[in-house]
C-alpha cells in the first residue's frame, strides 16, 4: 500500500523497491536455509544474485531521496537487514568450518609427505643422534 501524497515518481520507485526487496528476501532465505540444512548450493551464484539485487535496491532507493519513508517500508527494511545479518553470521560459520577442514586436510597431506629427513631424532636417554 502506497502512502498518501506519494508522487507518481515516488510510487514507481516504491514499487521497484518492493519488488527488489522481495527478490533479495527470497535469495537470502534460500541461501540461509541451504546453509542451515547443509544442502548443496552454489555460493558464487547466490552471492552474485544478492549483490545484483542489493545494487538494484540502492539505485531504486536513490529515487526516493527527499521523500518521507512510510513506516511499512522502514519496517520491511529493518526486517531485511535482520535477515542479511543472520545470513552473514551463518556464512561466517560456514567459511570458518571450511577453513578448519582445509587446514586439517593440508596438515594430513604434509604429514604423509614428510619423511623426517630434516629433523633431529631423539635417541634413548634424551640425546640426539
Amino acid at each position: 500500500m502506497m502512502p498518501q501524497g506519494f508522487s507518481e515518481r515516488g510510487q514507481a520507485a516504491r514499487s521497484s523497491i518492493d519488488r527488489t526487496m522481495q527478490r533479495i528476501e527470497k535469495l537470502v532465505d534460500r541461501e540461509t536455509e541451504a546453509l542451515r540444512s547443509r544442502a548443496t548450493i552454489d555460493l558464487r551464484e547466490s552471492n552474485n544474485g544478492k549483490s545484483q539485487a542489493l545494487l538494484e535496491l540502492g539505485l531504486a532507493a536513490r529515487s526516493l531521496e527527499g521523500v518521507t519513508l512510510d513506516p511499512e517500508l522502514i519496517a520491511r527494511l529493518k526486517a531485511l537487514r535482520s535477515k542479511l545479518e543472520t545470513n552473514r553470521a551463518i556464512l561466517r560459520r560456514h567459511l570458518e568450518a571450511v577453513r578448519e577442514i582445509a587446514g586439517v586436510v593440508a596438515e594430513t597431506i604434509q604429514d604423509r609427505e614428510w619423511d623426517g629427513t630434516y629433523s633431529q631424532h631423539v635417541g634413548t636417554g634424551g640425546t640426539y643422534r
